[in-house]
């Protein structure tokens, strides 16, 4: 049996509607809340939550492998218990600023967690994605209300990538041979500009989105309401504020591992237009 955790989350979503599709192994969707949970037919929903390790001792029987995103519970726990269990593969969704910002305080906690993985006696394959193409949600609320988007480094490029090929990739991981102990790098197929993400928006949604350019320190004050201030600045960085050659890198890792093109951040904007209108 494979575990998807986030079973209704922008990846672990696409992952258990690709497993059904695809795969004949008992799939299970872990969720925090049972009544809401959408999972494809076929997977068994199941209740849990990752911030309470004890909670998931039932929900691990049986388990041959588990997709797990990092730094939403007590990893140490979540891993110990998973590995008393029996399951003998982990997925882990980490960072691509593992590589390309070491010196952050998410990238520490994730590098932490990708250390617990490995020390932890399971087989392991880490996934080090790039920004997201679903961020783009943080902008749904003022394209719904017709109000200006505010963008700091508009003009920044970066190779975001569309979470159902984080999932795609996964899916391969967890079902394929040759991915144990293997960390990949995932980016989209192509460097896009938060300018050019709100035209792909536009275009998808069918009128203009406008948007307002913001300084670093506007931005920050904004994104510390909800953030933190630590994170807030994480963000900018990776957005615009200390780029890299790593981070900038377009890989063709998605290609190469499931033998389909990348996704684009415009088929992400069609697959998710509805969110904006």
């Amino acid at each position: 049996m494979i575990l998807v955790t986030g079973a209704t989350g922008n990846i672990g979503s696409a992952l258990l509607t690709e497993l059904r599709a695809s795969h004949a192994e008992p799939l299970r969707g872990l969720t925090r809340t049972l009544s809401k949970a959408g999972v494809p037919s076929g997977v068994e929903a199941v209740e849990g939550d990752l911030s309470r390790p004890a909670s998931l001792k039932p929900v691990f029987v049986g388990v041959r492998a588990l997709f797990l995103v990092s730094r939403i519970g007590p990893d140490a726990d979540i891993l110990d218990a998973a590995h008393r269990a029996g399951v003998e593969h982990v997925v882990l969704v980490s960072s691509i600023t593992v590589q390309s910002h070491p010196h952050l305080g998410p990238a520490r906690e994730n590098l932490a967690v990708e250390r617990l993985l490995k020390e932890s006696g399971t087989a392991w394959t880490i996934l080090r994605p790039t920004q997201f193409a679903s961020n783009a949600l943080w902008w749904a609320d003022a394209i719904r209300n017709r109000r200006p988007v505010r963008v700091p480094y508009a003009d920044v490029g970066l190779p975001t990538v569309h979470p159902a090929d984080i999932a795609s990739v996964a899916r391969a991981a967890l079902t394929g041979t040759g991915h144990l102990g293997q960390t990949y790098a995932l980016t989209g197929p192509e460097l896009i500009t938060p300018r050019q993400q709100l035209e792909a928006v536009a275009g998808a949604v069918g009128r203009d989105v406008p948007f307002t350019r913001i300084g670093r320190a506007e931005a920050h004050r904004e994104m510390a309401a909800f953030l933190g201030d630590e994170a807030a600045a994480a963000v900018l960085d990776i957005t615009g504020g200390d780029i890299n050659e790593e981070l900038l890198s377009v890989r063709d890792t998605v290609t190469r591992i499931t033998r389909a093109p990348a996704r684009t951040f415009r088929q992400w904007a069609v697959d998710n237009a509805d969110a904006f209108r």
